[in-house]
C-alpha cells in the first residue's frame, strides 16, 4: 500500500490535485476537501456507513469528481500515544481503499479532533445537539485535513 509521509505525498501531487481528508467514525465517515493549492480544508460531506464497498463507490466518486490525489485518514491515537482497536480499523479501511483502487495515504493523529469541533459548536456557535451530529463528522474531517496541511507548508517547516 501506498502510505506516505505527508511531504512526500505533498510534492508527488500534481498542481492541480487535492487532498481528501477523513474522519472515521463507526456510523459515519466525515470528508473534508483540500483547494487545488493544498492549503485550506473545507467539509465537504458526512458518509453513512452501510457496507464498505458502498462507502468506497462514494469515496471513488468524490476522488474522481473533485480530481483527489491522495488522502489523509484521521488516526485515533489513544492520549497516551499507543494504538488500539480503532487505530487498527482505520489502517484496515486504507488497505481496503488502497485494494480497490491505487491511491496515496497518509495518516494524521486525530487525537482530540472531535471534541475541539464539539467545544467550537456547543460554545461559540452554540448549535443545537441535532445540527452538532449533522455536522460534527465533516468538520473533524476537516479539521484533521488542515492540521495536515498545516504541518506540511512551508511557513511552517523548522
Amino acid at each position: 500500500m501506498a502510505v506516505m509521509e505527508l511531504n512526500n505525498m505533498k510534492a508527488a501531487l500534481t498542481k492541480d490535485q487535492r487532498l481528501l481528508g477523513l474522519d472515521l467514525g463507526t456510523k459515519t465517515i466525515g470528508v473534508a476537501l483540500s483547494d487545488v493549492s493544498r492549503t485550506i480544508a473545507s467539509p465537504l460531506e458526512t458518509i453513512k456507513h452501510t457496507k464498505f464497498t458502498a462507502d468506497a463507490l462514494r469515496l471513488k466518486q468524490i476522488i474522481d469528481e473533485f480530481n483527489v490525489g491522495g488522502m489523509v485518514i484521521g488516526l485515533p491515537v489513544s492520549m497516551d500515544g499507543r494504538e488500539g482497536p480503532r487505530c487498527q480499523s482505520a489502517r484496515t479501511f486504507a488497505i481496503n481503499i488502497f485494494a480497490k483502487f491505487e491511491i496515496m495515504v497518509s495518516f494524521w493523529d486525530e487525537r482530540l479532533s472531535t471534541s475541539a469541533i464539539e467545544r467550537v459548536l456547543v460554545g461559540d456557535v452554540d448549535m443545537t445537539r441535532k445540527r452538532r451530529k449533522e455536522v460534527v463528522d465533516k468538520l473533524a474531517a476537516t479539521y484533521i485535513l488542515q492540521g495536515a496541511l498545516d504541518a506540511v507548508t512551508p511557513d511552517n517547516k523548522d
